[in-house]
């Protein structure tokens, strides 16, 4: 461990001399007016509609109504009181949601409040305001606060504006945005997991004492307890955390003490989010290690999850095809911007020598990529199930960024050609916009063709906006989708221009204008042609309208009054 804390801005390695046009304009990160936009969109819109009982969300607060109104762990009184939901498990007579429990508990309290709000009865709290808050505070706010973790982490390698501009299109051109839009344990993998490794990288740096290892530690139990399939990222934190004390320039009897100090107070802060869970498997299905996909009351759904490890078997091609090129969710369709990470790794690869940190980083980022495509090839594609995007591989989506970026970095350098630069930014503009279309629906059916051309769009034009806050407020539905459509592409804009002009330039180079035109039309083009628009697309646009929370001459209201 370095025993010189660094700035917290400060580089991993020694950087080259700036180039002239640094020199004498340096580096401006993004405009508050950038901020403002993103965070509007996180807290105006409110991807939801009570007509389609949407099982992952509804199952987990169910039960956090059944911990408050009659504080069991089972939830049949309260599907008896407030209406079936799916995703759910059977053990002898009892019904628990199938999902790890985390989420469910961090509701409690928010139900609480909101029931003593409503009048401290059994029905105070309607469906809507429940969900709506449970995201806001358990969601939404909490992958704000994560951006503000990704901001710092970027700049300390890359400049300011490629980091800023990194930082927005993650936060509303990538699963990020769409997952904080539900309450689905997903993003909170996310968030918890770089917040896990972002306490490991200040260890590593020297720049917090050893306890933040306990933090460490805390968020990747918590992660497992929102999440099962978090583990695979916390596997690869861990071989990050081991690396950083393995590479350093110190005796092997120092490396083994700081390693032990280090793995103890880690699971120190691991071991309360791992003992809880533990007893709730032991109480709900039998056994500390026994998860309700076991039980899954669904027959249907239980072929997904038997086979190999948790349903992980050997790899499918047709899973790892659809996972990140389909049309409907494929990763790097939605959001081509990781595309760009790909030779980005190569540049992480090459910094290896530089510092130990800088090594260790290096494999982690290639054990999570070949450990999230490994699991997304290898489980069902068919159980992704009405979402946008892959969800199983939205915790991998952080630790792409920075190779992104050192792409990005270098295509901006002097000698670089203009034109490979433009068709960069381009599909950084091209996910905020696409990804952010899709998540304007977030609800997509399996059986659709395209989920911008075939769905999203089609029901755009037809003035089904997401309802959101100015919904609730009375604006009419025309108007808050125009504004939130504008703060989408006025920042898709913002970070084109910032990042297909040179360091010096007040405007992309015509090369980079017209690559990125020839991008566009390229993309544009796919999505036209693989959006069939036949019976199928035609069916799920026509169901979609009719469970709409704000379709057109519908009323709405977010708290009615009487019985919730």
């Amino acid at each position: 461990m370095n025993s010189t804390p660094l700035p917290a801005d400060a580089p991993l390695e020694p950087t080259t001399a700036p180039t002239p046009e640094r020199q004498s304009l340096p580096s401006r990160g993004a405009p508050r007016a950038v901020w403002a936009a993103l965070a509007a969109l996180y807290v105006l819109l409110f991807p939801y509609h009570p007509g389609l009982r949407s099982p992952n969300e509804l199952c987990r607060l169910w039960q956090t109504r059944a911990l408050v109104e009659y504080g069991t762990l089972h939830i049949n009184q309260a599907l008896h009181d407030y209406g079936k939901v799916g995703d759910l498990s059977l053990k002898d007579g009892k019904y628990y949601p199938s999902k790890a429990p985390l989420l469910s508990f961090t509701a409690v309290p928010i139900y609480a409040v909101l029931r003593a709000v409503g009048g401290g009865h059994r029905h105070a709290v309607p469906e809507v305001p429940l969900v709506f808050f449970s995201r806001l505070l358990l969601t939404v706010l909490p992958t704000l606060g994560l951006l503000w973790l990704v901001r710092r982490y970027l700049r300390a390698t890359l400049e300011p504006l490629v980091a800023d501009a990194l930082t927005v299109t993650y936060g509303l051109g990538s699963l990020a945005f769409s997952y904080s839009l539900l309450f689905m344990s997903h993003q909170t993998t996310a968030v918890l997991l770089f917040a896990s490794f972002y306490a490991l990288w200040r260890c590593a740096r020297g720049e917090w004492r050893e306890r933040g290892y306990v933090l460490a530690g805390a968020f990747a139990g918590a992660t497992v307890a929102a999440e099962y399939t978090g583990a695979l990222g916390v596997l690869g934190l861990v071989l990050y955390a081991v690396l950083t004390i393995a590479f350093q320039d110190a005796p092997a009897r120092v490396r083994w003490a700081r390693l032990g100090r280090a793995a103890g107070l880690a699971t120190l802060g691991a071991l309360p989010f791992l003992v809880a869970l533990m007893a709730y498997h032991q109480v709900t299905f039998g056994h500390p290690l026994t998860s309700g996909y076991k039980y899954l009351n669904d027959a249907g759904y239980q072929p997904w999850h038997l086979g190999g490890f948790l349903g992980i078997r050997t790899p499918d091609p047709r899973a790892f095809a659809l996972s990140f090129f389909s049309p409907l969710r494929g990763l790097f369709t939605l959001a081509p911007f990781l595309l760009l990470a790909l030779p980005g790794l190569v540049l992480v690869w090459r910094r290896r020598s530089q510092s130990p940190e800088a090594r260790a980083l290096a494999w982690l980022s290639l054990a999570l990529l070949l450990g999230y495509t490994y699991f997304t090839s290898s489980f069902s594609y068919d159980s992704w199930g009405w979402t946008t995007g892959p969800r199983h591989l939205t915790g991998l989506v952080p630790f792409l960024l920075l190779p992104a970026g050192l792409l990005l970095e270098r295509l901006r350098a002097a000698g670089q050609g203009a034109w490979a630069l433009g068709v960069a930014a381009l599909l950084c503009a091209v996910s905020i916009v696409a990804t952010g279309v899709a998540t304007f629906i977030n609800y997509i059916p399996d059986d659709v063709s395209n989920a911008v051309g075939a769905l999203a769009l089609p029901l755009l034009r037809a003035g089904y906006f997401p309802p959101g806050v100015l919904t609730f407020l009375g604006l009419p539905a025309g108007l808050t989708g125009g504004v939130l459509a504008g703060l989408l592409l006025g920042t898709a804009a913002w970070v084109f221009v910032s990042l297909a002009r040179k360091p010096g330039q007040t405007w992309p180079a015509a090369p980079a204008l017209g690559a990125a035109l020839a991008v566009l039309l390229l993309v544009g083009t796919a999505h036209v042609f693989t959006s069939r628009h036949d019976t199928a697309d035609r069916n799920a646009v026509r169901f979609l309208k009719s469970v709409w929370l704000n379709a057109p001459e519908r009323d709405v209201t977010f708290w009615p009054r009487g019985r919730g």
